[in-house]
């Protein structure tokens, strides 16, 4: 690949960013990307639409790619007044992303920090924010008396009309009930009609009725791209954490300040409860958390953020270890009401192998978290804690 197209002071960058032979000189997308850096201005909204899906320009690491890009989009970025990096939130995500990797940070050629404030950013909907949006179900099935009694009834002018109006309404509702429950019992008996339709739920968590169940957490293996010390509290982090979704990298909010050093966080791969609700952390909204062992001696102990196995992608599913858990989905998102979390949390321990498991509390059986590659661990922590 060749950096002579590029401006010097990009050229440099990118060169004193990455060694020769780890620039994805093999890519020709990479190769691509540097000559249209090159070659053409940098439009902010066609770029927006381009970043909205994606964490890096190419594949799921960083390449001299984006590091070209983001040697072009400083001086556009830094010429703009704080409010109107909000205009094209993408960019503004990545390019704050790009300046804060420790390779850009460490280069003696990276130009100085734009700050961005994440505070006030626009968030991207969430899949745990959309989840609320899966209930017209029912809007549905009361729209039809509406309708008997609205749009295809003309307006009455008189009394005698809308007692009419109302009569239909009424024998309808009447009517759809007396469908209903036939088809419910077929169902229950299981009638061919709506089969399929009532085994799901069988196969999955999805409705969280019951008694809590760890299937019913969900824990995705997540890589930080960028972390940095919450700007409001000194005892908390800000992450951004990939989690292999189109959305981009999630923000995540934890308390590891006073127990892991911020080098350490860097480019940090681990596990992550994805379907808690969203929370506001001092004004920063989290939408995960990071699984963590705490020593059996408590905080003092020391903490450890819980290890998937090396070769693990960001997003890949975690499960708990057994025929009954294995195959079954998590709930979309965990309802605090039903303190599903809170009643499996407890039973969250590292064996004597240092491998993270949940023991059951009625066999006392031990489910490891697993991946598809093989069980999570703690670095160096036994019998601890996790949360």
């Amino acid at each position: 690949m060749s950096t002579s197209k590029l401006p010097a002071s990009i050229a440099q960058l990118v060169e004193s960013s990455f060694p020769e032979g780890q620039r994805g000189d093999s890519n020709p997308v990479v190769n691509e990307w540097i000559d249209k850096i090159s070659g053409e201005q940098v439009l902010l909204p066609e770029l927006d639409k381009t970043l909205s899906t994606k964490t890096y320009l190419v594949g799921t690491e960083p390449t001299a790619a984006d590091i070209a890009l983001y040697g072009a989009l400083h001086p556009v970025l830094s010429a703009l007044k704080p409010e109107q990096h909000y205009t094209h939130p993408s960019v503004t995500r990545y390019f704050d992303l790009i300046q804060n990797l420790p390779t850009v940070r460490n280069s003696p050629n990276a130009p100085p920090l734009v700050t961005i404030d994440l505070e006030n950013a626009p968030k991207v909907e969430r899949k745990a924010d959309v989840k609320k949006e899966k209930k017209p179900k029912k809007e549905g099935a009361a729209a039809t008396p509406a309708e008997a009694s609205g749009s295809q009834t003309p307006a009455a002018a008189d009394t005698s009309s809308a007692t009419k109006a109302t009569g239909e309404s009424q024998t309808n509702k009447k009517e759809k009930k007396a469908k209903k429950e036939p088809a419910a019992a077929a169902d229950a008996a299981g009638g061919k009609k709506g089969g399929k339709t009532a085994a799901a739920p069988a196969a999955s968590s999805s409705a969280d009725s019951g008694e809590p169940s760890p299937a019913m957490i969900e824990l995705r293996v997540g890589h930080i791209v960028d972390v940095k010390k919450h700007p409001d509290a000194d005892g908390l982090y800000v992450e951004q954490i990939d989690l292999g979704e189109e959305t981009g990298p999630r923000t995540i909010v934890s308390g590891l300040v006073n127990y892991v050093p911020i080098e350490q966080m860097q480019d940090k791969w681990l596990v992550v409860v994805a379907n808690l609700k969203p929370a506001s952390m001092r004004g920063i909204k989290s939408y995960g958390m990071v699984l963590c062992a705490t020593s059996k001696d408590g905080k003092e102990g020391g903490i450890e953020i819980i290890d998937p196995p090396k070769g693990c992608k960001p997003g890949d599913r975690v499960f708990f270890e057994g025929e009954k858990y294995e195959n079954v989905e998590p709930v979309q998102q965990l309802n605090p009401k039903k303190k599903i979390w809170e009643t499996i949390q407890p039973g969250f321990i590292t064996l004597d192998s240092k491998e993270a498991a949940w023991i059951d509390p009625q066999t006392k059986s031990a489910h490891r978290l697993m991946t598809k590659i093989g069980p999570c661990s703690a670095p160096t922590l036994i019998g601890a804690t996790l949360s």
